[in-house]
């Protein structure tokens, strides 16, 4: 199983893009996304944009991701 990540592409250089995670900038591959724009969300995955999303998608999955995390961090009872 592997885990890809929305990230939200900021500016394009050729086959390069940067996005932002988390308030964090990251260089990455978009050779397998050559359609995406900037503005675009992407699904990262290991250093490569392997798809593009639209934006509702991306919010949703970011939120679920972030409730998961706060449930990580909840005492047990």
């Amino acid at each position: 199983m592997c885990l890809a990540i929305p990230a939200r592409v900021k500016s394009i250089m050729g086959f390069e893009a940067e996005v932002e995670l988390g308030g964090i900038g990251r260089r990455i591959s978009i050779i397998l996304t050559p359609e995406v724009k900037v503005g675009d969300y992407v699904l990262l995955h290991t250093g490569y944009a392997i798809n593009v999303i639209d934006e509702e998608e991306a919010k949703e999955t970011l939120r679920l991701l972030t409730e998961m995390a706060s449930l990580e961090d909840e005492p047990e009872e």
